[in-house]
């Protein structure tokens, strides 16, 4: 799969035209991002369903926290039926801080993205569910038909990262560098030895990319979301790239306040390396084929660069030259 990620952080059209040009520029796969302060995800997957005829799409990644498990698989059943059977769920635990921001406390992640998948899955096949776990379903049911819809699960520790191979169709590996997606590729693996459903996990390469012809430019448009990924980065994460956990922890301090331009100030050229894959064409492309050493599939997440149409035909190329 070659996947692009577009967050509704700018109006629906100009989403479902990004998506629509991604497609003909011969990405598989879109996802939409789903954070509270952006426009609706699954408005704006409406929007791609009708400006496409081929791409997978789906959230990327919701969570089952800010929206009912049982909500969010009707969420994604619409979807699958306005797109004729495109649908895919990229589900995850959701940012701690950003959920905190709602007065959401993010309590057993895993088995909560598990139960929810589950439960989708059972949603999807027609079944009326009962379930007393994580969250409460009591009788609940869809009044329509869905069918399979694959899920994505959004990982980076070990734990979920061996959940999804055992359980899921896929895994959103949130991380960028080869480093990171050797080691999780190994623990996918653990959880493939265990596997309970048919076939095999595509684990792909959830990679926050920025490109532009200027590779500057490029670097300065990934140091927000570098920013984010470094203050939620887990303490081995830290580590294995030389990363002062104090200085993550002030980064993760200033965006919980608000102070989102101290916390983007705050970000390293080793952040930049370990978080993102950044530059010009040429640089994506070669960041692009060490990626595609260990994973199955890769999806560009944001930002993708500082002008998003551009970087949608850049990115296009660049995996042509990575043969990604």
């Amino acid at each position: 799969m070659r996947g692009i990620e577009l967050t509704p952080e700018s109006p629906v059209r100009e989403v479902a035209s990004l998506a629509a040009a991604a497609e003909d520029a011969g990405f598989d796969a879109v996802f939409a991002s789903c954070h509270y302060n952006n426009r609706d995800p699954f408005v704006a997957l409406d929007r791609v369903a009708a400006a496409t005829d081929d791409v997978m799409l789906g959230p990327g990644v919701a969570n089952p926290y800010d929206t009912h498990p049982v909500k969010l698989a009707s969420q994604v059943g619409t979807v699958d039926e306005v797109s004729d059977g495109r649908a895919v769920l990229g589900l995850g635990a959701g940012d701690a801080s950003t959920l905190r921001n709602l007065g959401v406390e993010r309590d057993r992640p895993l088995r909560r993205v598990l139960e929810t998948m589950k439960v989708a899955q059972d949603l999807w096949d027609g079944e009326r569910v009962e379930h007393d776990g994580t969250f409460v379903a009591a009788d609940a049911g869809l009044n329509y038909d869905v069918g399979e819809v694959p899920v994505y699960v959004g990982a980076q520790g070990p734990h979920m990262l061996r959940m999804a191979g055992k359980h899921a169709d896929g895994v959103l590996v949130n991380a960028s560098h080869e480093r990171d997606l050797s080691w999780a590729a190994d623990r996918v693996a653990e959880g493939e030895t265990d596997r309970v459903v048919d076939g095999e996990v595509d684990v792909a390469a959830f990679a926050s990319v920025s490109i532009a012809e200027d590779a500057a430019a490029a670097l300065a448009a990934a140091r927000p979301p570098v920013a984010f990924i470094t203050a939620g980065a887990a303490p081995p994460v830290l580590e294995r790239h030389g990363i002062d956990a104090d200085r993550a922890s002030d980064i993760g301090a200033a965006i919980e306040a608000g102070e989102f331009s101290a916390a983007f100030e705050q970000v390293t050229e080793r952040m930049l390396d370990a978080f993102c894959i950044a530059g010009d064409p040429d640089d994506v492309a070669d960041q692009l084929a060490a990626v595609d050493d260990h994973v199955d599939s890769v999806v560009a997440a944001s930002p993708l660069g500082p002008d998003r149409s551009d970087a949608v035909a850049l990115l296009a190329d660049a995996f042509d030259e990575a043969d990604v």
